[in-house]
Order: C-alpha cells, then structure tokens, then sequence
C-alpha cells in the first residue's frame, strides 16, 4: 500500500526534473510563472516532476539558450526518464500546476507556460488528468508520483515575492572553457 505520509521530501528546482519509484518519497516546489508538469504511469509504479521557466522552443534552445530553462526541453527529459523507468507512453497521466501572472505590468508568461504544457501534453498523446494553472498567486506544491495525489497551498505575502524572486532570479551561466595558451 502507498503511504501516502512521506518520509523523504526531494524538492525539485527550476530547471530541474525528478523521475521516482519510492512509494515514501513526495516531490515538492514552489510556483510562480513557471509550471510543473507531474507525470506517472501507474501501473509500471513510477512518476516524476520537472519545473520549467519559459515555453521554449528546438530554436530558442539551439541559438545559445539554457535548455534547462525551457518546458520543450525538460517535458522531453521527464519523460524520457519515466520510460527508462519502466513506464509506457500509453499509461502516462499528467498533472499540470503553476502559471501564475504574478506580475501584473508583465505579459503573462505563466499562461503562456500552462498553455505550452498542455498543448504538448496533447500532442504526445498524455492524457492530463489535473490542472491548476493560472491565477495571481503563487503556489507550493506537493506530488505523490506512485498514487498521483497532489496538493498546493496558496502563496500570498512574503512567500509569494520569494517565489517571484527566485523565477526572475538570472541563472549564471558557465563561462565557456578557454583552450587558448597564453604565454607571459
């Protein structure tokens, strides 16, 4: 039986993605704009998270971009990683949360990256069996990947400014390794 009181808490960043097969393990993050898609294949027993910043695209991802930031990019390697796993595309269920326009003077991405994600899902045949996407607030979230169960909890006040910090927050970016000899 899955207990459904987890005793390891894996939190799953932006950028980030978590595929699992322990039944005492809950993923867990904080939502602003960005999404998280949760995926399971309930039979095969496993299931994941990935948490992404901007919808993305094969283009904005081979012109220079951090892939990691990209919904294209990390749908793909969730699932991916739940077939390593085990899991069959046919079997896989989808959960979909985040999206926020907690900018109001900004254009709403978080619309634009619930809507990616679900358009994605529907193009790869995963049958999205939850949403809750959208809104002025952020949200944490917490995904049982074995039993599907999800909760999340409003953000509102100083934990809502923190999860928009942390979404605006640049990512450094690695600086390219220099081959070069220089002699003195």
């Amino acid at each position: 039986m899955i207990t459904e009181a987890a005793t390891k808490r894996v939190h799953v960043i932006q950028g980030e993605w978590k595929v699992v097969n322990d039944p005492d393990v809950v993923l867990s993050t904080i939502l602003g704009s960005c999404v998280a898609a949760c995926m399971r294949d309930p039979v095969a027993g496993v299931g994941g998270m990935n948490h992404f910043l901007l919808p993305g695209s094969a283009d904005a991802i081979s012109s220079g971009g951090d892939a990691t930031r990209y919904g294209v990019h990390l749908m793909e390697l969730l699932i991916n990683g739940l077939l390593k796993k085990g899991a069959r595309r046919e079997r896989l269920e989808a959960k979909i949360f985040g999206g926020a326009k907690t900018i109001a003077r900004f254009s709403n991405v978080g619309e634009q990256n619930a809507l990616f994600a679900r358009q994605f899902l529907m193009d790869e045949g995963i049958q999205v069996v939850g949403e809750s996407t959208g809104g002025d607030h952020g949200r944490k979230l917490e995904y049982w990947p074995l039993s599907g169960r999800a909760r999340q909890y409003a953000l509102t006040g100083v934990e809502a400014q923190k999860a928009v910090a942390q979404e605006q927050r640049p990512r450094p970016v690695p600086k390219p390794v220099d081959n070069a000899i220089e002699f003195f």
